[in-house]
């Protein structure tokens, strides 16, 4: 009897970013976000890792100024993560009356305010 040769499974093809979602991710973030918004976003991930730094001396070291570590490193996240979400085209419906001018304005201030307090509080 002789072999009979089959025909190999049809292979699938997959793209180089559905194999990767973080890849696909990535790009998608990249090409459609905003330079202004990938700044805020650059500053967003600065506070996080500064504030592991913070928590870990905290841990480890002493935790002394630990109001002063709140309301530096949660509350410039919270005043940044605001920032950004007033100045978010996609969010224009949400914040009709507030330029984007006008959201960095209140950034700043607040971030000046925080700081002054944050000051206080180290002694």
């Amino acid at each position: 009897m002789p072999a009979t040769k089959t025909a190999p499974p049809a292979k699938q093809t997959v793209s180089h970013a559905q194999s990767h979602p973080l890849l696909s991710l990535w790009n998608a973030y990249y090409e459609s976000t905003s330079t202004r918004l990938k700044t805020i976003d650059a500053f967003l991930v600065f506070l996080v890792l500064s504030g592991v730094i913070q928590f870990l001396y905290c841990i480890l070291v002493s935790n002394f100024p630990f109001n002063a570590f709140l309301a530096g490193c949660v509350g410039q996240f919270v005043l940044a993560a605001s920032l950004r979400a007033q100045v978010n085209p996609a969010n224009r419906s949400e914040f009709k009356e507030v330029s984007p001018e006008r959201a960095f304005a209140d950034f700043a201030l607040g971030s000046i305010v925080l700081h002054f307090f944050v000051y206080n509080f180290l002694g």
